[in-house]
């Protein structure tokens, strides 16, 4: 992570009376912080393409790189780069919940209003930024993994024999961006936040989500102030270049090491509260639900630690040949401490090299030479421990939804 650049100057006059007298005194303050610092210029970020068609996902989706499933697609773990750390923009797997949209930046703003702000606010008389005010303001750069909250669904099927509903993602809804953005923080203590407040629900701008004949209105979720003061990020680049449509442009917002449900695209709102804040999206989704959880399961937040192959499913393996198996291992609360594999379906269990420690709050990635005696079938295991002191279980236990599928992932191939 790297630290807040000097002060950039602040907003400009018209967005300061827009904002408002509070607002304008903060700012002022921070611009004398700033005296002496060099002026920053805005990067110049414009919308990447101009698409020709709608469509679920706009950005290119080959099959040698993903598997799509409608709205949604993954990422192919045959197709990653051991030599590359980053996922690339245009490799990263896409979760919609409706359609990508299309964003102005020119027009686009973020508003921000609520009870818990020191100058209390209605949706009417919110503070707006725009897309131009953010880049104004100083911005950090950090290496952060996203998760879609139900990466692994599939296995609750396949190796547990509890199906669960929802898209059936085995494990390639993930990927580590350097992503570049504005401290919420930053916006926030300028704005001034009352000491009780409680709870930051984020709104996304892209279309309601219908389903079941509901009309559950945009995709919202309410996250801690403690969270939103610590580490959440107004991001408007990723890996350098500006965001992707498909991936929250102009503007998403980013908790690191949270679920992905809690990174919202298309960022539009932020309501501060000082009372905790509900949706759908953190009462009826995203949280466990079935089996044996009780009903007042919390809302989810903080990643499990997995970790997964860079080779196909079935893959066919030279016999008596070395052959050296590589793949990534990951946690929302720690790095990675230690990965094992197993090559006889989990009947032992050997330490794999960790050959890059995870950068920031990224992935680790390792590797394990293996060379097969014996032809046939046979089944590789991967096994994480992050340095919180959490292992990869043997199962975990079913929810309706599928969510933080994290056991050991039985990984089959073909010795030949």
């Amino acid at each position: 992570m790297s630290p807040d650049p000097a002060p950039s100057p602040s907003l400009a006059r018209r967005d300061v009376l827009r904002l408002g007298g509070g607002t304008a005194a903060a700012l002022v303050a921070a611009r004398t912080l700033g005296s002496g610092a060099a002026a920053a210029t805005p990067s110049p970020l414009t919308s990447p393409f101009t698409p020709a068609v709608a469509g679920p996902i706009l950005k290119p989706l080959p099959p040698e790189w993903f598997v799509t499933y409608g709205t949604n697609a993954e990422m192919r773990w045959d197709s990653v780069d051991p030599r590359r750390y980053l996922t690339a923009t245009e490799r990263l797997f896409v979760r919609n919940h409706t359609t990508t949209p299309t964003i102005d930046p020119a027009s686009y703003t973020l508003r921000i209003f609520g009870d818990g702000l020191a100058d209390a606010r209605t949706p009417e008389r919110a503070h707006v930024l725009s897309y131009d005010d953010l880049l104004r303001l100083p911005s950090r750069t950090v290496t952060s993994l996203l998760e879609c909250t139900g990466n692994g669904r599939s296995f609750f099927a396949s190796q547990q024999g509890t199906p669960a509903s929802g898209t059936a993602w085995q494990l390639g809804a993930v990927g580590t961006v350097r992503w570049t953005g504005v401290p919420l923080a930053t916006v926030l203590r300028r704005l001034g936040v009352r000491p009780d407040a409680v709870d930051v629900q984020a709104a996304g701008l892209d279309a309601p989500f219908v389903s079941g004949g509901v009309d559950y209105g945009r995709v919202r979720r309410p996250f801690p102030v403690s969270k939103a003061l610590d580490d959440a990020l107004l991001v408007y680049a990723m890996n350098g270049r500006p965001l992707l449509p498909d991936h929250g442009f102009p503007v998403r917002l980013l908790l690191p090491g949270w679920v992905g449900i809690a990174n919202i695209k298309w960022l539009g709102e932020l309501e501060v509260s000082r009372a905790a804040l509900t949706s759908p999206w953190n009462t009826k989704w995203y949280r466990m639900t079935g089996g044996d959880y009780p009903v007042d399961s919390p809302a989810l937040t903080v990643l499990p630690v997995k970790s997964a192959f860079e080779l196909a499913r079935d893959a066919v393996l030279p016999v008596g040949r070395r052959t050296v198996l590589t793949g990534r291992a990951w946690s929302g609360a720690a790095p990675v401490a230690r990965v094992e594999v197993s090559t006889d379906g989990g009947e032992s269990w050997d330490n794999a090299q960790l050959t890059r420690r995870g950068h920031g709050g990224g992935w680790a990635q390792w590797a394990y030479p293996w060379r097969p005696r014996t032809s046939g079938q046979h089944v590789l295991l991967a096994r994480a421990t992050d340095r919180a002191g959490r292992t990869q279980p043997e199962t975990v236990p079913y929810n309706d939804n599928g969510y933080l599928f994290s056991a050991v992932v039985r990984h089959p191939v073909s010795v030949a």
